[in-house]
């Protein structure tokens, strides 16, 4: 058997084999025998064909499968020896004038190549890394939230501007149908105002374009994907359930201790330090995916390299279980080729900065986790055997461990970028942060 690779360019190559009489006759020869007892041809018994009977009705199959059992072992022995980083897997050239009667068969098969490139992570950049702080009018209006969760509730019978109103959002056509709690000052006031003097059983229609005056609150209220939310400007429908107002809580260390342990805070101000922690707790994580998707881009921008798209294109009509059209495989290759330029230049940085990802580094990071999870549910204080129990059940699950090793992944590089890339720092607002973020 001869193989060779035959370059095209620095991404694409074809790998050609020429298979010999050789390469598989002893096994088909070894086949045909096996075959013999057990061959049926009219006007034989059993077991009785002649062995050019056999090989005449048999041996064509047979010679095709060992043929192919031989191409396909020496392709994976080849590709293996030659150490090729391959994008997808070899495409066979399709010869519609193959002739299985030849001398020496000829099979050649398209591969797509991982490029040669160089990252420059301290290269001269405008990337912001943001300290999001919590202002007076954030952590005012929480503490009111708080108050009004946990104070009484007030049937009303029609709403007013300080109603909190239950009812279900709806639009057949999108597919939103969510059923939620909602003060009417959530709204902006053009819609908010539509409530007024509406009562038990009115439908609403508000548009979502403007309708909070953040549109990522659609996610909540609406449970609209993130991707739809941004320019999302459709009519929903909102039928009133309920009604109330609310007799606000009283700020006293019975419900401090309520929220968040005995002891734990003891006046307003203290509450107050307490919701500004948490929330620039949250904001800084809010900031770190920011500064990631931030430096993602820049370096997609900035690193410049040839893919194999035409072979990738080809490659995405052969393979899951919904074969794809040469208009399908466009469309996809569109839109995953970012994400597999990133991964190129992920993998590239972890090389270069030598990451190395250990099941100790898993397991400290689920950790992590877990514990940020239970104290959003009051569990504050779990021990480390419930913690460690949670952490093996969850690493026994393999689509849970690669999920949490992509995100130690990126939490490394959040560190080596903030490190290299020198971001300039910069204070902002809750407010001002979701405007430099989405342009609002």
């Amino acid at each position: 058997m001869d193989i060779k690779r035959v370059a095209i360019d620095a991404v694409n190559e074809t790998i050609v084999m020429t298979v010999v009489h050789m390469d598989y006759k002893g096994q088909v020869a070894k086949r045909i025998n096996e075959k013999m007892p057990l061959a049926t041809v009219k006007g034989f018994r059993k077991g009785q064909v002649p062995k050019d009977l056999v090989e005449k009705q048999y041996g064509k199959a047979i010679k095709q499968e060992e043929v192919k059992k031989v191409v396909d072992l020496a392709l994976e022995r080849f590709v293996q020896s030659e150490r090729l980083n391959l994008l997808g897997t070899p495409l066979a050239k399709e010869n519609e004038n193959f002739d299985w009667d030849a001398e020496e068969l000829t099979f050649e098969y398209e591969i797509g190549l991982v490029p040669n490139f160089e990252i420059d992570l301290e290269a001269k950049n405008n990337i912001v890394k943001y300290i999001v702080t919590a202002d007076d009018k954030l952590i005012d209006g929480q503490v009111e939230r708080i108050q009004k969760q946990f104070g009484k509730a007030i049937p009303q019978d029609k709403v007013e501007a300080d109603s909190d109103l239950t009812g279900t959002f709806a639009n057949e056509e999108k597919g939103i149908n969510n059923t939620t709690t909602i003060s009417v000052s959530t709204f902006n006031k053009k819609a908010g105002d539509k409530f007024i003097g509406k009562k038990v059983g009115d439908v609403v229609t508000v548009s979502t374009k403007g309708l909070f005056e953040d549109d990522h609150q659609l996610m909540d209220y609406l449970k609209v994907a993130h991707d739809d939310v941004h320019g999302l400007d459709i009519e929903v429908n909102f039928t009133i359930e309920a009604i109330n107002g609310a007799e606000l809580a009283e700020l006293n260390q019975e419900l401090f201790d309520k929220l968040f342990g005995e002891g734990k805070v003891a006046s307003l101000e203290d509450l107050k330090s307490k919701i500004k922690e948490d929330a620039e707790a949250q904001f800084a994580q809010q900031a770190d995916q920011k500064l990631l998707l931030d430096v993602q881009d820049f370096l997609i921008e900035n690193t410049k390299f040839d893919l194999p798209s035409e072979f990738l294109k080809k490659w995405l009509q052969t393979v899951g279980e919904k074969k794809l059209s040469a208009e399908e495989a466009e469309v996809e290759y569109a839109r995953s080729e970012k994400g597999l330029r990133f991964q190129l230049i992920e993998g590239k940085a972890m090389a270069q900065s030598n990451i190395q990802i250990t099941f100790e580094d898993l397991k400290e990071f689920t950790s992590g986790a877990i514990r940020q999870q239970m104290a959003q549910f009051g569990q504050t204080n779990p021990t480390e055997e419930e913690v460690q129990g949670i952490v093996a059940r969850v690493l026994s699950n393999q689509e849970e461990v690669k999920r949490l090793s992509e995100q130690v992944v990126a939490a490394k590089l959040l560190e080596i970028f903030k490190e290299k890339a020198n971001p300039t720092t910069k204070e902002v607002t809750y407010e001002e942060f979701i405007a430099a973020s989405y342009g609002e």
